[in-house]
């Protein structure tokens, strides 16, 4: 039976995750490994300072303590007696598109199952709060069993997102690119009740490089947008000038 693994980054207990499960149980044999807390923004950390913890909740789910690349990674490499047959990470509670796909969670986790040689999907909702997640656990559930009837030679990574649309709404998908955002907002500074200095990140920039062909572009238009991606981040075009530039320390 085809083992498919589920992992997040809003952690074991977010809407999206539940339906994500619901929507593809009945397709193999399904198992959530997943933070037991929200790590949005963890990228690809794994944890190597502390031992990770694993426990069974209730449901079935098992959560750890530690980042969406660490549940993955456990669940491939060792704390089962298998390797799953596909990743599915998601769905998100928000974009993960342009220049956030390299801080996202849940795009790690499915970049996490790529690397280990497993075909991976990540899935967001464009929009918070989860309106119509149902539907895009739909949406969710056609790409895996597309994905488990045309079995690849290669491993691929997909980011999948998907407009806060009712199912009959979702009729269009694009291939995209990666668009491009803004500088983030200036980090925000806040005294707390003892007098002291804090500082919050700043929020996302706005939409840079949203023009035809981006995931920005499609999901505006109310489309889906699936961005095949890549892990080798060598600046080919760069290399003869690093190689111009170098000379000079030898000298």
């Amino acid at each position: 039976m085809t083992k498919i693994l589920i992992s997040n980054d809003d952690g074991y207990h977010a809407p999206g995750i539940i339906a994500l499960y619901e929507a593809l149980k009945d397709l193999g044999d399904v198992t959530v490994m997943a933070p037991d807390q929200n790590r949005s923004g963890a990228s690809n950390s794994l944890t190597l300072d502390k031992p990770l913890t694993v426990r069974e909740t209730e449901r079935g789910f098992y959560t750890v303590n530690g980042t969406p690349t660490d549940c993955v990674h456990l669940a491939s490499t060792g704390f089962f007696d298998y390797k799953p047959d596909i990743v599915v990470s998601g769905i998100n509670n928000g974009q993960n598109m342009g220049d956030d796909t390299l801080y996202s969670g849940t795009v790690a986790a499915a970049m996490e199952g790529f690397l280990l040689g497993v075909p991976s999907l990540a899935f967001s909702q464009v929009d918070r709060d989860w309106a119509n997640v149902d539907a895009a656990a739909q949406i969710a559930r056609a790409f895996v069993k597309m994905f488990l009837l045309h079995k690849v030679a290669t491993p691929l990574l997909w980011n999948i997102n998907i407009p806060n649309l009712p199912i009959q709404a979702l009729d269009q998908i694009d291939v995209t690119r990666l668009g491009k955002r803004h500088t983030a907002q200036d980090v925000h500074v806040v005294t707390n009740p003892r007098g002291e200095t804090q500082y919050w990140i700043g929020a996302a920039g706005s939409v840079r490089d949203g023009s035809e062909g981006t995931d920005f572009f499609a999901t505006a238009a109310g489309h889906i947008s699936v961005t095949p991606l890549q892990i080798d981040l060598t600046g080919f075009d760069s290399m003869n000038h690093a190689n111009q530039l170098i000379k000079s320390i030898l000298v």
